[in-house]
């Protein structure tokens, strides 16, 4: 049984590597997964965990940027509140 269900987890830096690992691995746990990255290969993440029957969004986030994580941080929120009132 999945030990994460209905949370919501965040991943900076998914796109490859430990991030990637990390967001997989939340997601076979039952979390929601945020999957974010700089180089443009988060939506290859969300599109495996969605293989998975995993759920997420995928966002393209500098972390060094303070406005971009500023609007990543707007639109995680606007996206949450649709998908919780809709």
């Amino acid at each position: 049984m999945p030990t994460l269900r209905n949370k919501v987890a965040i991943v900076t830096g998914a796109g490859q590597g430990i991030g990637r690992s990390i967001a997989l691995r939340l997601a076979r746990d039952g979390a929601i997964v945020v999957v974010t990255d700089i180089t443009g290969k988060e939506n290859e993440t969300l599109n495996e965990i969605k293989s998975l029957g995993g759920q997420g969004m995928a966002l393209r986030l500098d972390v060094t940027d303070l406005r971009m994580a500023e609007d990543v941080a707007k639109r995680f929120m606007i996206r949450m509140v649709i998908l919780t009132f809709s």
